[in-house]
């Protein structure tokens, strides 16, 4: 075997291979390994657009929880507000309930001392009929000094 004509069919041999490689299995292999990196550029873009995306989210919960905190403390504000302004007009009916009552119990006073006073001069009045009745020893009679009577009730 002649080492020449080996190495001249292993180097026609090899440049076969070469050229049915680059014909036939590099093409595929390359649209194979662009769709791939096609694929990875997608996914890695997607990923980014995510985050932006969560971020976003992130800023727009921030955003409404603060929103919410505010108008929960406003909410907050309103009820004590009514509830101060509540008890404030419950005081101010209950002090004048309490007015009119006393008003209304100093009336009946005033009108249960009136009666008392005027029983009370009945009676100082009969009571000073029968003195005198028992001093002059005879029987004075209501109806002749009624305006002697009416007159005492008067002064008493």
């Amino acid at each position: 075997m002649n080492f020449n004509l080996t190495l001249i069919m292993q180097a026609v041999a090899f440049t076969a291979f070469i050229w049915f490689c680059a014909r036939f299995i590099w093409p595929p292999l390359m649209r194979a390994i662009e769709t791939r990196q096609k694929q990875i550029a997608d996914g890695l873009a997607a990923g980014e657009q995510g985050r932006k995306e969560l971020a976003q989210a992130e800023k727009r919960d921030a955003e409404m929880l603060a929103e919410a905190k505010a108008r929960s403390a406003e909410i907050v504000a309103i009820g004590e507000k009514f509830k101060a302004e509540t008890i404030e007009q419950a005081k101010i009916d209950a002090k004048t309930e309490a007015d009119r009552i006393m008003a209304a119990a100093k009336a009946e006073i005033e009108q249960e001392v009136a009666r008392a006073k005027e029983q009370l001069r009945d009676a100082v009045a009969d009571l000073a009929v029968a003195g005198a009745a028992k001093i002059l020893k005879k029987d004075v009679n209501v109806a002749t000094h009624a305006e002697l009577l009416a007159q005492l009730k008067r002064e008493l």
